[in-house]
């Protein structure tokens, strides 16, 4: 088939990857956010997808919205049979859906029904939740309610950040989307409707939700701090200035601390919970790099019966 591959971000590049390598297959163009300003210069600099093809040698559509009539334009004459997706970041109007004749087939992060939204990674950690992974759809008008083509499973460690567990779904879920893209093009797979059971959503985790509260149980801090990493990062509070929790460690033993209060010994920090101590393994600080929580705590000369938090 002719693919037109719409995605932006790092996590996008295993999928494109799969499909230009395809030899059933050729990737025509690429549908990606415009440039956006990085780094301290604030300079304009093009997404990974954008930068993946144009080394292929691949066409780059960048449109402001996907609405824009030029854009729609010079989709119909690309003319591709399937537009597959992977983290584009922006809705699609109907208008776009209707060209492709096989549709816009979407590579999402879950097991659908289950966390239909912008973070699904994120949510599956903070639920909690023991296994998740990836599925392919037809894109449809609704929030990631069109049918499926197919699911991979993947196992959500203990220890898991959302970058651990989405890089591993990126190259898994590469792997269905190929397989996605052969099974419609022979006709031997179709997609079945999601079912009605199930349903959970997953929208953006903002800095906002990212506050730590110390009076929740260590296990709900543990989750935020991994739900968070590497973005948008937990965080608190010390001495009015935010601090991030990049990393905890559930101390099960300690149950004398009060909600964020500190303890500093010659190795570690620990900071009370609504149920047992956590240590506070990485932190960053505002304004300086990450580090180990003991190095921070010898650094700052915690005093006794100083808090974490409001």
């Amino acid at each position: 088939m002719r693919l037109v591959f719409a995605g932006t971000p790092e996590v996008a590049l295993p999928a494109l990857d799969a499909l230009i390598a395809s030899d059933r297959h050729e990737v025509v163009a690429v549908v990606t956010r415009p440039d956006a300003p990085a780094g301290r210069g604030r300079r304009l600099v093009a997404s990974p997808v954008a930068e993946r093809a144009a080394e292929a040698g691949i066409e780059v559509l960048k449109p402001a919205k996907p609405r824009d009539p030029e854009f729609l334009d010079r989709l119909r004459e690309i003319a591709p049979d399937c537009c597959p997706v992977v983290a584009y970041g922006a809705l699609l109007p109907k208008a776009a859906l209707e060209i492709p004749a096989h549709g816009w087939v979407n590579l999402h992060f879950s097991l659908l029904p289950a966390w239909r939204g912008a973070a699904p990674v994120q949510h599956a950690v903070l639920a909690g939740d023991e296994v998740t992974g990836a599925s392919t759809f037809l894109i449809e008008e609704g929030l990631d309610s069109g049918p499926v083509y197919g699911l991979v499973t993947e196992d959500v460690r203990p220890t898991d950040t959302s970058g651990d567990l989405l890089t591993r779904l990126s190259l898994a879920g590469a792997g269905l989307l190929a397989a996605t893209m052969d099974g419609i093009e022979d006709g031997t797979l179709r997609a079945e409707p999601q079912p009605a059971e199930g349903v959970s959503l997953a929208p953006k985790i903002n800095v906002e939700d990212a506050e730590i509260d110390w009076t929740a149980p260590a296990l709900r801090v543990d989750r935020l701090a991994r739900a968070c990493a590497p973005a948008p990062g937990a965080w608190t509070t010390f001495r009015g200035e935010r601090l991030k929790v990049n990393a905890v460690a559930l101390v099960t033993d300690r149950t004398d601390l009060a909600p964020g209060e500190l303890e500093v010994t010659k190795k570690a920090v620990y900071a009370g919970t609504g149920s047992h101590a956590v240590e506070l393994s990485w932190v960053r600080p505002q304004g300086k790099r990450p580090m180990p929580g003991a190095d921070w705590a010898r650094g700052v000369r915690i005093a006794e019966g100083e808090r974490l938090g409001a």
